[in-house]
């Protein structure tokens, strides 16, 4: 097979790239973890939100808490109680949502770059000898599907709620975030190439590294598991599986190096997740008012309070 030798070298990368790509792009959901929030993705901004965690002390009598936890109020970031017995043995820690949405939204591109990285290494001579298998297996492959599939995550997108599928935003949302990661993708990719100027495999021109079409199918595919991996990470799944079939075409033509189509799914990944992470949905439904909700919690050893406020 053509790429067999670059998978056999890179088969860990490969693995553990693609999976954290899909479970975290495809799912938006909230996760705790021993005293840890992770930060939940939303439909409206929260600018202002703060969460607070409560570890108890072990010594702490147990009924006691069990009943002083229903006393909870919150000011000023304190947590005040009734006893007050039971304040004196809590400690609040502080977590940052907005620093871990911002790790989420990194670490695969950030592996996908690095994986395209290694192979230019001068010691590293993996694209050459994917070249190599290339041109004595499939020499005459001329297929142009991945001109078109490349865009066909978004073409579902919209399709879906034409149907009455309706994903995660609405359609002035959807099309903003949608805008402004392929303004991120093309900036990131044309300055990129005119930087590196890496000549192409078969027309030897200067605009190789990295490349835009896989690029634009990560976005594409990216932008599907946003707007749908809430309803079933299978969206997600058949949107990658898409993308890495453009990545794999544009090696089989001849168009690209296997280093130009890593980094071209790390650059797709970045812009979406960078394009949601920093948009301040401004458009189509806006809350009235501002709304603060408090809820507090206690299973006996550890008490917790999310704070969630919203403002126009």
């Amino acid at each position: 097979m053509v790429m067999f030798l670059w998978f056999k070298s890179h088969l860990s990368v490969l693995v553990l790239t693609t999976f954290m790509a899909i479970t975290l792009n495809a799912q938006a959901i909230t996760q705790r973890v021993e005293g840890e929030i992770a930060g939940q993705e939303s439909n409206s901004p929260l600018p202002g939100s703060s969460a607070v965690v409560i570890e108890s002390d072990p010594t702490i009598d147990k009924e006691k808490a069990a009943t002083s936890a229903r006393a909870f109020t919150v000011e000023e970031g304190y947590i005040k109680s009734n006893p007050p017995a039971f304040q004196k043995n809590l400690f609040i820690k502080n977590t940052s949502l907005k620093s871990v949405a911002l790790r989420r939204a990194v670490i695969a591109p950030t592996l996908f770059i690095a994986a395209g990285i290694s192979t230019l290494d001068g010691d590293n001579d993996d694209n050459y000898e994917v070249q190599k298998e290339r041109n004595r297996h499939i020499p005459n492959f001329r297929y142009h599907a991945d001109d078109y599939l490349q865009h066909a995550p978004i073409v579902m997108v919209y399709g879906l709620n034409l149907i009455g599928v309706k994903g995660k935003n609405d359609f002035a949302n959807r099309t903003a975030l949608l805008v402004k990661t392929e303004v991120l993708v093309t900036i990131l990719t044309s300055s990129l190439k005119r930087i590196t100027a890496i000549p192409r495999p078969d027309t030897n021109g200067l605009t190789s590294f990295p490349s835009g079409h896989t690029a634009q199918a990560f976005a594409a595919a990216t932008f599907m598991a946003k707007e749908y991996g809430h309803k079933s990470i299978w969206y997600g799944i058949g949107a990658y599986t898409v993308a890495t079939g453009v990545g794999a075409m544009r090696v089989m033509n001849n168009r690209h190096w296997i280093s130009d189509v890593m980094v071209g799914a790390g650059i797709g990944i970045l812009s979406t997740n960078l394009a949601y992470l920093t948009h301040q949905y401004r458009w189509g439904k806006k809350n009235k008012g501002s709304q603060t909700i408090v809820m507090p919690s206690f299973d006996g050893q550890t008490g917790m309070v999310n704070i969630i406020h919203r403002i126009n």
